[in-house]
């Protein structure tokens, strides 16, 4: 584990300096919060942003720091929520030339978020269990328990083919007594009861090995090396923020709503019949989405308007409710022809956040909508909204500041959601609002629904129905079988026979919401468009698909000495080793380029050396390039180099893997390692879903 270093600066002197002295604070530690952050990242982009993003947020809240808890300890609470965000952002591949350790990595990636974090926490940072658990915002004995899950599934990952076979009522005991802390009693009769069990004497002992390896490989990283002039090139960017900050002053003003001529009569008339809503904002609202709020009477006109540098940013609504706060906003350029965005956290910031909002709770991402009628009318103004965290009371104002925008392209060959910034154009400024804003109320439904999807439980457990979201909450199954469902992605769910869609982004990424006391079984929520309508009766959930892993263990020999290529047979396809070859590195290349009705997207295996060393060992590094096609639900077909600008419109893409080059070397000796055997654990897949599930609703 990484050894927390002495706080040089001290904290009345951070206070009084701020700024330059948190980011020289962060220079003193900047190897244990890199290595940190690089097991959430691996992105030298978002590393620099990373670091960028968490002194600026620790600024902002060093006024509330207390001296309750240690400095680092509470600077690694904004670090980890800033790395959270980060990882959100798939458009970034991880810099996988860089990564000397990119098995263990992607065996981490496969855990969920709370055990990953548990584990970065107690075996990469080396905070107590009891600091890890006042991080997280658990108790200690679930933080043990997420220890446990966690190395479980590492284990699995890492290639290790056993299984907990122990007795389940002292797994909660493992870790407590292979780290000594078991109190007597306990350990007495945990030892008489491995004494007498076969089954728990070899369960012991590999849970073990997979903690002395984990151990082994966090110690290896503590050496990852960060770019040369890294803390440098964050602190001239911070000098740069500063020194904008300064320069620029607020602008503010507010336009009432006018109420005249016809309107009057409308208003009388609506007050009577309830028409008025309806009408009023069809005639006068632009934003469709918007308008669609304001006609269900949920939030209200507020127009408050900011310049700067003669940019417009005028807040139009803010809609509260348990899932989120939804803020509509319109941003005019009035010099040139530009369109911008707001990125929450990237120059948009909630000043009294952690006052009013639970920050336990992450809002809905929204992409930037650039195919609505009212985005494509101006070149010089932008309607768009933006997810902020739930209030945690009934009502509050929003401290909003605003100091910089992102450009978006008018390109129209590259106006879809994965490519609309254009070259990371920016424009800074200073916009100030207070939002008031008050917390609609959610109806939560009772589902009781367990069904088997391929053979294993899964079970429904409520529907949240909110005003900006539809929430289904569900579980998985979990106990060990040669088949686990990896994720369950969702098309629509049907209410009052209309039809709202999963959110693309959180059906095919449903967040980890929290373990059950029963470890059988992993819960998630979907989020889905909102409902508007008279209280629901049944609910239909059409499942969309699922995304597999099938154990399916197969060793096949490797002799570099015989002639390649050569076939081999698994999973009904016929796979070819297209070379084996002994050097500095030796490489073996595997390929399956027919795609048609093939069983696998993607292998799970490791190549075993001479002295049966594999990518498991400290001695032997294993690296992989890959090659792909994308394969839409119809079977049309998109070459990896050739993906279609309208990504997001590909219906339910599948990513099939063609070519795998690997490479193997020494990490000790310098000796060539001479490739023996190819070990297949088996594979991952998708498969398309047409059931839909009808449960009445209580």
């Amino acid at each position: 584990m990484i050894p927390a270093k002495i706080n040089a600066i001290p904290i009345t002197t951070i206070r009084e300096k701020a700024l330059e002295s948190i980011a020289d604070w962060f220079d003193l530690h900047k190897q244990s919060f890199y290595t940190l952050g690089w097991c959430y990242l691996r992105n030298q982009q978002q590393m620099d942003e990373l670091f960028y993003r968490s002194i600026i947020k620790v600024q902002k809240e060093l006024s509330r720091f207390k001296n309750e808890t240690s400095f680092e300890l509470w600077v690694t609470s904004i670090f980890i929520q800033t790395c959270r965000e980060l990882s959100d952002d798939q458009s970034l591949q991880a810099d996988e030339e860089s990564e000397p350790l990119q098995d263990f990595f992607k065996a981490l990636d496969h855990l969920n978020e709370y055990e990953k974090e548990a584990m970065f926490l107690t075996y990469v940072k080396g905070f107590s269990k009891e600091e890890v658990a006042q991080l997280l915002q658990v108790s200690v004995e679930k933080i043990k328990e997420l220890l446990f899950s966690g190395i479980y599934s590492f284990r699995k990952e890492m290639g290790y083919k056993s299984a907990f076979h122990g007795c389940k009522e002292y797994h909660k005991d493992y870790i407590d007594y292979l780290e000594k802390n078991l109190e007597r009693s306990k350990k007495i009769n945990f030892e008489v009861h491995i004494f007498q069990c076969k089954n728990c004497q070899e369960d012991l002992a590999t849970f073990q090995d997979v903690m002395l390896t984990m151990l082994n490989l966090t110690e290896k990283i503590e050496n990852l090396r960060m770019p040369s002039g890294f803390m440098e090139n964050v602190k001239e960017r911070l000098a740069e923020q500063e020194k904008h900050r300064q320069q620029k002053r607020k602008k503010r003003r507010r336009k009432g709503l006018i109420f005249a001529g016809a309107f009057a009569l409308l208003t009388s008339i609506g007050f009577f019949t309830g028409a008025f809503s309806y009408l009023y904002y069809t005639w006068t609202e632009e934003d469709q989405e918007l308008r669609t709020f304001l006609q269900q009477d949920l939030g209200e006109r507020l127009d408050l308007e900011a310049e700067s540098d003669g940019v417009k940013i005028k807040i139009k609504s803010a809609i509260a409710d348990d899932v989120q706060t939804l803020v509509f906003y319109e941003i005019e350029d009035t010099n040139e022809d530009n369109q911008f965005v707001m990125n929450y956290d990237d120059g948009v910031l909630v000043e009294n956040e952690h006052e009013i909002m639970n920050s336990e709770k992450f809002p809905r991402y929204y992409l930037p909508d650039l195919k609505s009628d009212v985005n494509n009318e101006k070149k010089n103004v932008y309607y768009g909204k933006m997810g902020l965290p739930p209030l945690r009371k009934d009502n509050g104002t929003i401290k909003f500041k605003i100091t910089k925008l992102q450009k978006l392209s008018r390109d129209s060959s590259k106006r879809n959601s994965l490519n609309v910034y254009e070259n990371m154009g920016y424009e800074t400024g200073e916009w100030n609002f207070e939002i008031p804003v008050t917390k609609y109320p959610s109806t939560e439904y009772s589902l009781d629904k367990e069904i088997e999807v391929e053979g294993i439980p899964v079970r429904f457990d409520k529907i949240i129905v909110a005003p900006t979201a539809t929430t289904l909450q569900y579980s998985i199954n979990r106990e060990y079988s040669k088949k686990r469902i990896e994720s369950l992605n969702f098309d629509h769910l049907e209410v009052n026979n209309k039809k709202v869609k999963a959110d693309r982004y959180g059906s095919y990424g449903s967040s980890f919401y929290d373990s059950q006391q029963d470890m059988n079984w992993n819960t998630f929520q979907t989020h889905f468009d909102p409902f508007f309508g008279k209280k629901p009766k049944e609910v239909r959930i059409q499942l969309g698909s699922i995304y597999l892993t099938i154990e399916d263990p197969k060793t096949i020999k490797l002799d570099a000495s015989q002639e390649y290529p050569q076939t081999f047979e698994y999973a009904g396809s016929a796979i070819s080793i297209d070379k084996v070859e002994v050097g500095l590195p030796s490489n073996v290349v595997i390929s399956n380029h027919e795609i048609e009705n093939r069983a696998y997207e993607s292998l799970q295996y490791q190549v075993i050396g001479e002295d049966e060393n594999n990518a498991n060992s400290t001695e032997m590094e294993m690296g992989i390039d890959s090659e792909g096609v994308l394969v839409d639900k119809n079977g049309i077909q998109y070459d990896e180099n050739e993906i279609p600008d309208a990504y997001e419109e590909v219906e339910q893409p599948r990513y099939f893997i063609t070519v795998e080059r690997i490479r193997l070397q020494n990490n000790n000796s310098g000796e060539k390692v001479i490739p023996k055997k190819l070990e297949i654990y088996g594979y991952n897949t998708t498969k398309y879903l047409d059931d839909v599930v009808k449960i009445p609703l209580k």
